[in-house]
């Protein structure tokens, strides 16, 4: 049995949870969450203070380990928070040396996408395999790589960022590049794509489902587009369908150069299986490698709503893990 400490450094709120993994399950024994601070060292300070105390409200010492899931860019060899768009003030920040002070313990620091992976490796959908792709297809989209038994960040932590990917040469903006994986593939770029597409219709005299009048158009979202599209929306099913196609050709690229086992896609795909497996399944089996697509399967994440907790004590447990305790 493992005591584990995670820490979710978000730009609106932050959360602290204590989790502990037996027999190779994990559960969640405690959580808290607080909106993040702008100051950075309020920040650690309230996490700090958070988290001692969910640990003395359940009556626990110090965990084996802490693990610390943000959004990046980050440098997590040296413990340091590189000014992510969400986090304004946070430019060179060091969130380790804190934490490991305060609690004594060994702390440990990832993207959430790279968190995000270990999560599903060790807990979800990714469970026994070797080479496994996590995808987060949320608000954008980005991957953690499971190459060889192990998490794979690159030399400078910026292996995965697939959404920078151009798919096309014109399209929706994701990553600050039209025409991109994440533009085609993410919350905000399904908005984008619809978006477009409704203010053709509305000129033409056609309202669709997910938005009656121009002054709807900057409402929409991805999720008002999919519940069109469960109605038999046309438009919507057509925004549904650019994704899958764009989606099956962006997994095409990574089969053909990671020759994965499995390829785990969170949030939307997850959400909105049933719109797209089939098309990107399709254009997978089109564009892929036969040999390499034999032998690796395309599945929606397996840890739900849980992940963005279980990633930052997958963190924890991969220093626990490496330190050979398990």
């Amino acid at each position: 049995m493992t005591i584990m400490a995670g820490v979710d450094i978000g730009g609106t709120k932050c959360a602290v949870c204590v989790g502990q993994e037996q027999a190779g399950e994990i559960a969640i024994l405690g959580k808290r969450r607080f909106p993040t601070p702008a100051a950075p060292h309020l920040a650690l300070e309230q996490i700090g203070a958070e988290l001692s105390g969910l640990l003395a409200e359940l009556r626990l010492a110090s965990p084996a380990a802490l693990g610390i899931a943000c959004g990046g860019p980050l440098d997590s060899r040296r413990g340091l928070v590189l000014a992510p768009p969400n986090l304004p003030h946070w430019d060179g920040i060091d969130v380790i040396a804190p934490l490991r002070a305060r609690f004594g313990v060994p702390v440990g620091l990832q993207n959430d996408a790279n968190a995000c992976a270990l999560a599903e490796w060790r807990w979800g959908a990714g469970r026994g395999c070797q080479n496994m792709i996590f995808l987060t297809f949320g608000t954008g989209m980005g991957s953690g790589l499971i190459l060889d038994g192990r998490l794979y960040s690159g030399a400078n932590d910026n292996a995965g960022e697939v959404g920078h990917w151009r798919l096309e040469p014109d399209g929706p903006t994701g990553y600050g590049k039209a025409g991109s994986f994440e533009g085609f593939c993410s919350g905000g770029g399904i908005a984008q794509l619809a978006r477009a597409l409704a203010a053709a219709a509305l000129r033409a005299g056609r309202a669709p489902l997910f938005c009656a009048e121009p002054a709807g158009l900057g409402l929409i979202t991805a999720e008002s587009v999919a519940e069109a599209a469960l109605r038999g929306d046309e438009l919507a099913l057509q925004v549904f369908d650019s994704v899958a196609q764009h989606l099956g050709r962006g997994l095409a690229l990574l089969v053909d150069v990671l020759n994965p086992e499995r390829i785990v896609i969170g949030s939307i795909y997850a959400r909105q299986h049933h719109l797209l497996a089939e098309k990107t399944l399709a254009v997978l089996r089109q564009e892929a490698l036969p040999l390499a697509l034999a032998v690796c399967q395309v599945v929606p994440a397996g840890l739900g709503e849980a992940v963005g907790d279980l990633a930052a004590l997958s963190v924890a447990m991969s220093l626990v893990w490496a330190a050979g305790r398990v």
